[in-house]
């Protein structure tokens, strides 16, 4: 076990889209190529001081960096990288880094936690046993085009394969950024006559790629379709930008979308370095106008496997009113077996949060297990014996007690 003292001490549419919003709709769908003088290191490397062009989240999209030479001009990239960035452009999850996200990569350090998500390897060409295309099992549970269902009372909307940056250790590299973009409202028809047709289905997640990565327009009139199913209870949208494109949740936005509550929110911040000003101007918003948002962290080797980072994540999620709501094994994605952890690293590190940590910022540790079979909590063991009547706990202290049941 890890030492644990860093630890102690450590709305119908509420309003259509601006005028601004409806030109740039296209732009978003097809983000431009930079050219190469757009593309220097300094890019946004003020994120809250930047000029109001480099606000605005249609600008980060069509500056977002997308070939191996815009990468190797604004990082120096090692030889790993360059062959990583180099494979990734030819064939594979392509690359793309908004000018936000870029500049929170430490440009002299390869091992940074921000550039080590976005900046692909040359290790993505190996695969080892365990690995799978679709770890998930989504081609094999998808019930209509688009439409996924694993569990009794939830779908998966597979809405676009665009996101404002592909993470390299991605569960969808099979799809995401394959040119297909944002699926049309009436080739989601079949999804909706299922999800009508199968009130069951109380929740509907609506993913990616990242659907916020898409025009507000588009956005607001998918949620408002899923929203006219009368079955459906709650709505997630699982979207990353509050972590790569924070400029993305505007006031706008928000306004467009609160109609339709109740919507979860479901995004993903892996390391503290993510916890900047801007990130947390766009998750105090989205709380401040009625959207839970819950986070997912992924356990990813040499950027937050240790739990002093974790502890520092969670803590600075809960005071933006963040749930931390799983810390994720890593899906086994082809390609993607330098990122991972042994399931045991996962299980110390809750056990060194267990009982430091105060309830509220400690996560699930889930394994979503190969296949599409379903997630699974697992954790340390607690329990040292038990007999009829009579278990046996360890406590965080290492110490055991003994628990006597209630006579029958």
């Amino acid at each position: 076990m890890r030492a644990s003292s860093g630890l102690v001490a450590a709305e119908q549419l509420a309003r259509r889209p601006t005028s601004k919003e409806a030109a740039d709709a296209h732009a978003v769908a097809l983000p431009e190529r930079p050219a190469p003088q757009a593309v220097s290191a300094q890019q946004g490397a003020r994120p809250d001081g930047a000029k109001p062009r480099k606000r605005d989240w249609t600008w980060q999209l069509r500056h977002a960096l997308s070939s191996a030479d815009e990468l190797h001009r604004a990082l120096s990239l090692t030889p790993e990288e360059l062959a990583g960035a180099t494979r990734a452009e030819k064939a594979g999850l392509p690359v793309r880094v908004t000018p936000y996200y870029l500049s929170l990569c430490d440009k002299n350090d390869p091992a940074c936690p921000i550039r080590r998500q976005c900046v692909p390897l040359a290790d993505e060409a190996a695969e080892v046993p365990g690995d799978l295309v679709d770890p998930l099992g989504e081609v094999a549970h998808e019930v209509a085009p688009h439409l996924v269902q694993r569990y009794a009372d939830r779908a998966l909307l597979l809405a676009t394969d665009r996101c404002a940056v592909y993470c390299r250790f991605c569960t969808r590299s099979r799809m995401v950024g394959d040119g297909g973009g944002t699926v049309a409202l009436d080739r989601l028809a079949p999804a909706m006559a299922y999800l009508e047709a199968h009130p069951e289905v109380r929740d509907v997640i609506v993913s990616g790629g990242d659907p916020l990565a898409v025009s507000t327009d588009r956005i607001v009139r998918l949620i408002a379709r899923v929203r006219q199913v009368p079955s459906v209870e709650t709505i997630r949208i699982a979207t990353r930008v509050p972590v790569t494109l924070p400029q993305r949740i505007t006031t706008e936005l928000v306004r467009a979308l609160k109609p339709y509550h109740p919507l979860w929110v479901m995004t993903h911040f892996n390391h503290p370095k993510e916890l900047t000003p801007a990130a947390e101007r766009a998750c105090k918003r989205l709380a401040d106008n009625g959207f839970p948002v819950m986070n997912q962290t992924v356990l990813l080797r040499g950027i937050n496997d240790d739990a002093t980072t974790l502890a520092t994540l969670f803590r600075g999620l809960v005071r933006w009113r963040v749930r931390p709501y799983y810390l994720l094994q890593m899906d086994p994605v082809r390609g993607t077996a330098h990122l991972r952890t042994p399931l045991a690293t996962g299980i110390s590190l809750m056990e060194q949060l267990q009982g430091r940590l105060t309830g509220i910022a400690l996560p699930k540790l889930i394994v979503d297990t190969p296949g599409g079979m379903g997630k699974v909590p697992v954790g340390p063991e607690y329990i040292v014996h038990r007999q009829p009547g009579r278990t046996v706990l360890r406590t965080h202290r290492d110490v055991e007690v003994e628990y006597i049941d209630p006579p029958l």
